[in-house]
């Protein structure tokens, strides 16, 4: 099997991008996490990985609306930043073998909640009648003056619950 897939227990496969497994042991049973990488989304602003997967759980590192291709927020109102950050999130999962379709929970941090509406709007679009649940909270402040970040969990199915 090449190193950039991988195959869950109940033979499941999907693809990494510059995957790295780490086994740790914790009072007698092994976790398995696996850090999840890809160039289509902006790289870490600092010492964390854009997600790690940890048994069927993918938990994504916050996203801001940072194009991976210049390194730099995108211009616009919320409706394009959440967009972006979102196309952020979304290569992230699909590095992981995954999609938005298998996102839990998000948490949405805005820097006004007289952005809420027209943030909720936009992220409608991408996750549709099956919403994953949500916190949504306002902050002072976010990295590199943007004005949202979105995280997310997502869940990877085994064979079992298709």
């Amino acid at each position: 099997m090449p190193q950039n897939r991988w195959k869950n227990r109940s033979g499941r496969s999907g693809r990494l991008c510059n995957a790295v497994m780490v086994r740790t042991r914790k009072g007698g049973s092994i976790l398995n996490k696996k850090i999840i990488h890809t160039p289509k989304a902006p790289e870490a602003v600092g010492p964390y990985s854009q997600a790690v997967r940890a048994g069927n759980f993918v938990f994504v590192s916050g996203q801001i609306p940072v194009d991976p291709a210049t390194g730099t927020p995108v211009s616009g109102d919320i409706k394009v930043q959440t967009r972006q950050a979102l196309y952020n999130l979304s290569a992230i999962l699909a590095a992981a073998g995954i999609g938005l379709s298998d996102v839990v929970k998000t948490t949405v941090y805005l820097d006004s909640m007289d952005d809420f509406s027209a943030m909720n709007m936009t992220y409608a679009e991408f996750f549709g009648a099956r919403a994953p649940a949500r916190a949504c909270v306002e902050v002072s402040r976010l990295p590199r003056g943007v004005s949202l970040e979105i995280d997310a969990v997502a869940f990877i199915r085994s064979a079992s619950d298709d």
